[in-house]
């Protein structure tokens, strides 16, 4: 059992679950908590450290685990009330091909996108919607940031995603694929979000929660696709960014034919 702070494993943990830079030149990242550990593909766990908590959370001691004591743990978590599980998870890197693979893909873009809880709740509601795949702009939040990956609830194990330098850069190899892009403003083009036909390929383009989409953006959004809003009553300016994200593509959804009949799981309301 590990029981000191200063062991150097515990010591690589923490620099990894604080820089994202380290995450990303070892190809790892951090997942905490009973729930989301047993969504863990079990070949892609590299290391993990439970507590007896942890073992009487599971029910069993995961293969390879190292036991560690609940100050270690601490040290570790993220979280002010550590569950007693956390596993060294091996990332999976994504193309193209990964994202545009059905007939009609349904995608999400996000552009600058820093707050990580929203990002997590986008992934969350992006594969709950049934997107194929999420493009982010290079200036969006860690995906693998701790706080991300816990808001996701596992669906940063499953859906496909990609990051590059430029939002607009896309938009011409979406296009070559079907795709076309909706971006999410206010502009004198907009339409309301329910008038376009979202049955063939598409992309939602979704901006920075305080600033929205940038305006080369935009202008290169209105000549490459369309712009659309969601109408609202009453003085409110804007809508969350995942709060937008989950209108949009739950219409998107809706005009495709998603019906509960179609879900291979429970509706979950948490």
């Amino acid at each position: 059992m590990i029981t000191s702070v200063a062991n150097e494993k515990v010591k690589h943990i923490v620099q990894l679950r604080d820089k994202a830079r380290l995450r990303e030149e070892e190809g790892v990242f951090l997942v905490e908590g009973v729930r989301l550990f047993r969504e863990v593909p079990k070949e892609r766990v590299a290391e993990c450290y439970v507590t007896e908590h942890g073992v009487e959370l599971l029910g069993f001691v995961p293969e390879g685990a190292e036991m560690v004591n609940d100050t270690v743990m601490a040290k570790m978590s993220d979280v002010k009330t550590p569950q007693g599980v956390l596993a060294l998870v091996k990332r999976r890197e994504y193309g193209w091909g990964d994202l545009l693979q059905n007939k009609a893909p349904l995608l999400l873009m996000a552009e600058d996108l820093q707050d990580p809880g929203n990002l997590g709740t986008i992934f969350r509601t992006a594969e709950a919607a049934g997107v194929d795949g999420i493009i982010l702009s290079k200036g969006c939040a860690d995906v693998y940031q701790p706080k991300v990956v816990r808001s996701t609830m596992g669906a940063v194990l499953r859906l496909p995603f990609l990051t590059v330098e430029s939002i607009p850069e896309c938009f011409e190899k979406l296009k070559q694929n079907g795709v076309t892009v909706y971006a999410a403003a206010l502009t004198g083009k907009s339409v309301p979000y329910t008038d376009p036909d979202y049955t063939k390929g598409c992309a939602f383009l979704i901006g920075n929660e305080g600033n929205g989409l940038q305006a080369s953006t935009i202008t290169a959004a209105e000549t490459a696709g369309q712009v659309v809003i969601i109408p609202m009553a009453g003085a409110t300016e804007s809508l969350n960014a995942s709060v937008s994200a989950a209108v949009l593509l739950y219409e998107a959804a809706r005009q495709r034919g998603f019906s509960a009949k179609k879900c291979n799981r429970s509706i979950d309301y948490c």
